[in-house]
């Protein structure tokens, strides 16, 4: 069984529903209209009598998930509301009552990286390359996707990623807590197969009330919106720090922000 879709794949195997984002060509990377059809195939899944486990995942070996397409932030495609187009669909995975396992081979940057701890289980390939590159390319972000994270990983580990942007190997998020297992890219499959194989023995009701109350943990968390960003942000920052970011990574070299701070006062 599948479902038509232009940006994914949606397919059913028994009691497994897998959702690949297809643009391998792009990093696997989001549009607007990507994230609409993510947000579509798991409310399916979700609701689909047959399902009892989701894997999400990217298409390739390079990457699971290189966040939002940066072109289409250039070409202005991303809508009046700017940045919050890519959103992760933190609520739709959270409030989806399947449990979701995240198979990650390749890059989780960014929305991918998002996409990658709000699901509920991460099995990575060793090769798998986490980061927050907002900071790199000047993407102002608040709300859920960066207090969940805190809640993952405590408070200092959060701010490194999310103010440094580094990269971090799946090792390493898995010495975090933010990976439940890593493997060899050939073992990536039986690996997943094997926790699905694992969730499919288990009660489904009792899934469906053990993820209910792990979402309820952190339900304060989803209604903060993105307000702080909305009152921070300064009206030009798109034709300023965002402009120069978006630039920056189009042209593959660093960014230089120093313009943007005032210059230190000159020693006598």
């Amino acid at each position: 069984m599948a479902a038509a879709f232009e940006d994914i794949l949606y397919e059913i195997d028994g009691h497994i529903a897998t959702i690949t984002i297809n643009r391998p060509e792009k990093l696997n990377s989001c549009t607007p209209e990507t994230m609409r059809e993510i947000e579509t195939a798991l409310d399916m899944a979700g609701k689909d009598p047959v399902v009892g486990v989701i894997v999400f995942t990217g298409a390739g070996e390079k990457s699971f998930c290189a966040g939002a397409d940066v072109s289409k932030q250039r070409e202005g495609k991303m809508g009046h509301t700017g940045p919050r187009e890519f959103a992760p669909p933190y609520l739709t995975f959270s409030q989806c009552p399947k449990p979701i396992i995240a198979r990650v081979n390749g890059y989780a940057v960014g929305g991918g990286n998002h996409f990658a701890y709000f699901c509920d289980f991460t099995i990575a390939a060793d090769h798998a390359i986490f980061s927050q590159s907002e900071p790199r390319v000047a993407y102002p972000t608040s709300g859920p996707v960066i207090s969940y994270l805190v809640r993952v990983v405590g408070h200092k580990r959060a701010r490194e990623m999310w103010m440094l942007g580094r990269k971090y190997s799946a090792q390493q998020m898995y010495d975090w807590g933010l990976v439940n297992a890593v493997v060899p890219m050939a073992d990536l499959d039986a690996e997943v197969a094997k926790w699905c194989d694992e969730l499919l023995a288990v009660a489904p009701t009792c899934l469906k009330v053990y993820k209910a109350t792990f979402v309820q943990e952190f339900q304060d968390l989803l209604g903060q919106g993105d307000s702080l960003r909305r009152w921070i942000v300064p009206d030009n920052y798109r034709d300023t720090e965002q402009k120069e970011g978006t630039t920056a990574f189009l042209e593959k070299r660093k960014p230089d922000f120093s313009r943007f701070r005032a210059a230190p006062e000159q020693k006598d």
